[in-house]
């Protein structure tokens, strides 16, 4: 359902995780020699991940449990992908001159946060579907 937020956070989240790492690198070296997210097969596959997840747990709105569940699944593997940079970043083999890191290193938290924001609205969409079933 288009008219709901959390479908709009996650197709933020989708769009973020899906589109842009293929417009932002994610460091670029010495030499301005720029690296993005497929050149390195494991960044690309959390990447197409988190993307998939996104755009599936948009259309489950029918069962908003198992959408709250995806979401957090979701951030999961966002904050795995994190910790995945950190760890490139960290672990430079023998690199003289530093690289620059891009803003491509911080798409997974712009991803958590509108993944936050739509499990929230999910939530209160739970609670307020609760809220009427017991006055009925």
């Amino acid at each position: 359902m288009i008219q709901r937020i959390q479908t709009i956070y996650l197709l933020i989240a989708f769009i973020i995780m899906g589109i842009l790492p293929f417009v932002f690198p994610l460091e670029t070296s010495s030499a301005g020699q720029k690296t993005f997210a497929m050149d390195h097969m494991s960044d690309m596959i959390l990447f197409g991940l988190s993307a998939a997840l996104s755009l599936i747990t948009i259309f489950l709105f029918k069962n908003r449990k198992l959408q709250f569940v995806l979401g957090r699944l979701n951030i999961i593997l966002n904050l795995i992908l994190l910790g995945l940079f950190v760890y490139h970043s960290l672990s430079l083999s023998g690199e003289v001159a530093t690289s620059e890191k891009g803003i491509g290193m911080f798409l997974p938290i712009f991803s958590i946060v509108f993944l936050v924001l739509a499990n929230k609205a999910i939530k209160k969409d739970e609670d307020l579907v609760k809220s009427v079933d017991r006055l009925r």
